[in-house]
């Protein structure tokens, strides 16, 4: 041991780490890895130390050629023919073998965009579990679906076929179960893919692949190619491509939107959010601090439909101040391999000045940091990394970039509404008045008229009191926070064409 390692403890439980991904030089074609087509190398960087610790390779448009070339093959192959069932139960094998790499599945999440450990443990089981709920809607598919016409004389015979090869792009904050929520669908309805991660978070999916491969799924059904946003263009944009799943910043998927929508190509578009969560004025606060962290701030306020907008009623404004900036100053920030780390560091550099300019926003336009409100500065190794103080803004106004912007960092805001008579009226015209609409939040004693609340809420998911993801429970966003769903039916639903058959009975 150093003497730098002796006074860094962060950097010496980063020596002593084992991880099957690190500097890698391959792609994942026609079953195998293999070498790039390119030379170039994107590097992989720990957020919390700032150190360079891997690397893969930056692809190139022969990579894409090749890695869609096999998902064709594939696609002509057995893969499409085999029964529903019989690609279910690759899924159920492929979930078995997640679950044996849950620790390296989790260590290398976390050393790729710093989420605590605490958050990426459950990554593992998570995805298993993605892959066993829709290994269940086999039947689903293998349902006869026959239609009448309605004045009779003939009848339809409606198939569901796989559209063909999907590419699937994911973000860097959730970059292990934000590509399962469309690999297991796409493979489930006999279609193949290519995967794209993001450029910060490259290897961890290579965990996911040694899985898929472990379980015996045949070559070509998924490949896995790596490099900048150039590189996801190209794969849009492939004429071997049949359709396109992203999730990630609503500038790009616009993007993405316009070239597939050139290409008349189908598309599911999962994009930012800015969820505000009203607290009733019968909320009980004690029950929402115990949720808060995870509502608002989860995975250090990387998530994308959280409730970052907190709407708090004139009468009880100070209470829900009071009570949000003891909640978050009390969560240990610090090394996200220390398992009692609730705040991690931003996962990029980029991100990290992303939010520190939000947050001078923020102080330059008035509202009030009870908590937060600077870079943090850590020691003990951690010295370099990208750290913000979790930072709660009181006396937020609607006009302020704070409350119309996504952050995607550690910082929540509080809004006052006029409750006189116990009216909810400005409070829901608060929630929707924004762009977005992916999530939201409702928290009061009173669940029925907390879910009056959450129905007039102009966005895809609302919680009571809670807040998370239902594997069997459609997932979407509206106006800026995307196109379509993923989870439950509605999302196996957009790996599939239709098509009708019509006989006179």
């Amino acid at each position: 041991m150093t003497s730098a390692t002796h006074d860094a403890p962060a950097l010496l439980a980063r020596t002593e780490l084992s991880l099957p991904h690190t500097h890698v030089d391959t792609v994942f074609v026609d079953g195998a890895w293999q070498p790039s087509r390119g030379t170039g190398r994107n590097p992989v960087t720990d957020p919390a130390t700032g150190e360079v610790w891997g690397s893969v390779p930056d692809g190139t448009p022969d990579d894409v050629d090749a890695a869609v070339g096999s998902a064709q093959r594939a696609f002509q192959g057995e893969w499409p023919r085999l029964t529903p069932s019989e690609r279910a139960a690759y899924l159920l094998r492929i979930a078995d073998e997640v679950e044996k790499r849950a620790e390296e599945l989790s260590l290398t999440n976390s050393r790729e965009n710093g989420s605590p450990v605490a958050e990426s443990a459950g990554a593992a089981a998570n995805a298993a579990g993605i892959f066993r709920y829709f290994a269940t809607l086999a039947e689903y598919l293998e349902r006869e679906d026959v239609r009448p016409f309605p004045r009779g004389g003939g009848e339809s015979v409606v198939r569901r076929e796989p559209l063909g090869v999907c590419a699937l792009i994911a973000p860097w904050n959730f970059p292990i179960n934000l590509v399962i929520i469309k690999l297991a669908p796409a493979l489930l309805a006999g279609c193949t893919v290519v995967i794209k991660p993001a450029s910060p978070t490259p290897l961890s999916i290579r965990v996911i692949i040694d899985a898929v491969a472990a379980a015996g799924v045949p070559a070509g059904v998924v490949n896995l190619v790596t490099g900048s946003g150039r590189l996801g263009d190209v794969l849009v944009k492939h004429p071997g491509v049949a359709k396109v799943a992203f999730t990630g910043s609503t500038p790009v998927g616009r993007k993405i939107a316009a070239a597939c929508g050139e290409l008349l190509r189908p598309v599911t578009l999962e994009l930012g959010g800015k969820s505000s969560a009203i607290v009733l004025p019968d909320a009980d606060l004690d029950a929402m601090s115990k949720v808060l962290i995870k509502s608002s701030m989860r995975n250090t306020g990387q998530t994308c439909y959280i409730s970052t907008r907190i709407l708090a009623p004139a009468s009880r404004y100070d209470e829900v101040v009071d009570m949000v900036t003891a909640t978050i100053a009390a969560g240990k920030q610090g090394d996200p391999l220390e398992p009692d780390t609730v705040f991690g560091p931003c996962a990029t550099e980029s991100q990290y000045r992303t939010v520190l300019e939000y947050v001078e926003s923020g102080l330059s336009e008035g509202a009030r940091a009870t908590t937060g409100g600077r870079a943090a500065s850590l020691g003990g190794g951690l010295e370099n990394g990208y750290f913000v103080e979790p930072t709660v803004f009181a006396d937020v106004t609607p006009d302020m970039r704070i409350s119309r912007e996504e952050i995607f960092g550690p910082v929540v805001t509080i809004l006052k509404y006029n409750d006189a008579g116990g009216s909810v009226e400005e409070a829901v015209a608060l929630a929707n008045n924004t762009e977005f609409g992916l999530g939201g939040l409702v928290f009061g004693a009173d669940e029925d008229a907390a879910l009056a609340v959450a129905d007039r809420m102009d966005t895809g998911s609302v919680g009571l009191n809670f807040f998370a993801s239902n594997h069997a429970a459609p997932f979407g966003g509206r106006h800026d926070s995307g196109l379509g769903t993923e989870y439950g039916i509605e999302g196996l639903n957009a790996y599939l064409s239709y098509k009708s058959i019509h006989r006179k009975v």
